[in-house]
């Protein structure tokens, strides 16, 4: 398929890389020459250096061919007119990243409409929603949500101490008899779709697929926090922190935002007069000591820099906070936090990323079983699909344990209505049904290719 990509800054590179694993055909677009130069340099990509605004620049990317057009620059104004440009141009799907919460707050809906959009993203709101489904659960590392949110994959940490370390999944089952499945296991970096003979280590990072409310139930019974965290210190007054310490508010949380820079605390306190706002260096320990930050249920480090982050977080978690979130964007830094036993860490670039592989493999699929969610999980190396049962599906009504499902593959959940099914062998697949798939083979585009 070809896409173009308009702004190939760290957000824009992250997707490029992305799009070309699953194997479409780039064009990226910048109006830095050099830019442009690096990126055909390392990458399998035609470039083309001009504005994204002209019409040449867009005729010689060849708009009027292309399946899927995005505007990812730094300005949501030029990203909003360049995909108007590119639309009456002739490009079939147009994306715009909008991030400005003027925009998001009241007239996203009208924008995209009148400018015939097919889809807007903000990498800040996204990664907003992402820290407070994880703070409304702090013992989870990563929540992901499908079927609307009546659905939910968790991953988390087996400690030391936990009751669950040296168990097997079907002894697990009988003790916590509950509706959930284990769906993976992450140790010592190599990924496993565990069977119920499988057993569990401390230091495992697992991933739990349960009905929403059965979670609470099980995580009580593990003597894991399942409380949304009340009392949360953010670090930096950024865009995903206005986002969060909205939602935070709204669900009866006290927030506590540290932001350097003067005109940005007051412009913080003036968006969100509920949040208590203190202007100061985030990474002045002393300062963070003096506003309590040893009283606090979670830290959470979302200044520009990666470095700063994982310092703030590190000394945090050695405070004993006892939920540390840290933001970090760059790979090389990722595995550095995770040395230093930072466990949950967020990136807002792998985020939009996984967006746009998502939109782009629907885009692709013309098959009647689409792709409605797709998320990254245990570190990059599962993939969980959730997929629509179309007419064109052709195994309805065949017990799960009668397909000849593809390994390292497993039909975690299944939405039939409002009712929520985990799986068990007899289980089928009817028309219609929302099935969710674990599976470590990557690029799978339609419910069909689960089957081998």
């Amino acid at each position: 398929m070809k896409i173009i990509i308009v702004g190939c800054g760290k957000i824009g590179i992250t997707v490029i890389e992305s799009l070309l694993r699953e194997g479409h055909d780039i064009v990226a677009v910048d109006n830095n020459a050099e830019v442009i130069r690096s990126i055909t340099d390392i990458y399998d990509v035609i470039g083309v250096c001009g504005s994204c605004t002209d019409f040449d620049t867009l005729k010689e990317a060849g708009v009027d061919k292309a399946e899927l057009y995005a505007a990812i620059t730094g300005s949501d104004e030029v990203n909003m007119l360049s995909c108007f440009i590119a639309k009456k141009m002739g490009a079939s799907h147009t994306v715009a990243r909008i991030r400005n919460p003027e925009y998001n707050d009241s007239s996203l809906g009208f924008i995209r409409q009148s400018l015939d959009l097919s889809m807007s993203v903000n990498p800040d709101l996204l990664a907003a929603l992402e820290l407070y489904h994880i703070l409304k659960m702090p013992s989870a590392v990563n929540i992901e949500t499908f079927s609307r949110r009546n659905f939910e994959m968790i991953e988390l940490n087996l400690r030391e101490n936990s009751d669950l370390d040296g168990m097997k999944l079907l002894d697990m089952k009988k003790k916590y008899p509950y509706n959930y499945l284990i769906c993976a296991v992450l140790r010592d970096e190599k990924l496993y779709i565990p069977d119920g003979t499988f057993v569990l280590r401390a230091g495992d990072r697992i991933g739990i697929t349960a009905v929403t409310t059965e979670v609470q139930k099980l995580f009580r019974d593990m003597s894991l926090t399942s409380k949304q965290a009340k009392n949360v210190m953010v670090i930096g007054g950024s865009r995903t922190a206005y986002y969060l310490a909205k939602m935070l508010i709204s669900g009866g949380s006290e927030v506590k935002v540290v932001e350097k820079d003067h005109v940005k605390a007051v412009q913080f306190l003036d968006r969100v007069p509920k949040a208590i706002v203190i202007n100061g260096d985030g990474a002045d320990f002393e300062l963070l000591l003096g506003e309590g930050i040893k009283d606090m249920d979670a830290l959470v480090s979302l200044t520009g820099m990666d470095e700063q982050n994982i310092l703030i977080s590190y000394a945090a978690s050695d405070a004993g906070v006892p939920k540390v979130i840290t933001k970090v964007n760059r790979p090389e830094y990722y595995s550095m936090a995770k040395k230093l036993g930072l466990e949950t860490i967020i990136s807002p670039k792998k985020i939009i990323s996984d967006i746009f592989v998502r939109y782009a493999r629907a885009l692709k699929n013309s098959l009647g079983s689409n792709i409605e969610t797709m998320n990254k999980l245990m570190d990059g190396r599962a993939e969980a699909l959730e997929f629509i049962a179309g007419q064109d599906f052709k195994y309805f009504d065949i017990p799960l344990k009668d397909m000849k499902l593809k390994p390292n593959l497993l039909v975690s959940g299944i939405i039939r209505g409002r009712k929520v099914i985990i799986p068990t062998g007899d289980d089928v697949i009817m028309a219609g049904d929302r099935v969710v798939v674990i599976t470590e083979n990557q690029g799978m585009n339609d419910l069909s290719d689960i089957i081998r």
